[in-house]
């Protein structure tokens, strides 16, 4: 058993970790085998985030004075969360990835940005690209219309010298 001491400085550590975040995502966790929780854990840990099994009233005291505190109060039955401060999309991707494998691990509510979202917006938010995919996409468009000229200004050059081989070899030009 847990002294004191120790879950004042469980409730410190996670209430500086829940100032910090962008995003919280609720869930329940009751019936998952231990190499499913292993599984979940990684894919947290390579979307970014972090994962961790609440005891309820520790996490309504972590989340006191954070973002998370309409989340994590008045918390009933078992509860985890994943949070991050990087890109949401990207652990709620994770999350749902995880959640179609493992019909145990299910979602309960979360927060992203600051702002309480239900399960509905949490499933269009994991099926969005995520930050990198947009970024990519922007380059592509941003570059198409510079290679789009390249290929327009290159294409009278060719095709000038393709008309003049060919009036070459059709002779069509006297010495």
């Amino acid at each position: 058993m847990k002294k004191r001491r120790d879950k004042e400085k469980e409730v410190a550590a996670l209430q500086e970790q829940l100032a910090q975040v962008s995003t919280v995502i609720l869930t329940t966790f009751q019936g998952i085998k231990a190499e499913e929780d292993s599984r979940l854990r990684r894919a947290v840990e390579a979307a970014g985030g972090h994962y961790r099994v609440l005891k309820n009233t520790l996490a309504e005291l972590a989340a006191k004075g954070t973002p998370a505190e309409p989340l994590l109060k008045d918390l009933q039955g078992t509860n985890s969360i994943a949070y991050t401060s990087t890109d949401p999309v990207v652990l709620a991707k994770a999350l749902s990835k995880i959640a179609k494998d493992v019909p145990a691990f299910r979602f309960k509510a979360g927060l992203v940005e600051g702002r309480v979202v239900s399960l509905d917006e949490l499933r269009r938010l994991a099926e969005l690209p995520s930050r990198n995919e947009l970024m990519g996409k922007l380059v592509f468009l941003l570059q198409a219309p510079a290679r789009g000229l390249v290929a327009a200004l290159s294409g009278v050059p060719r095709n000038l010298a393709v008309v003049l081989n060919e009036a070459v070899k059709a002779k069509k030009f006297s010495e």
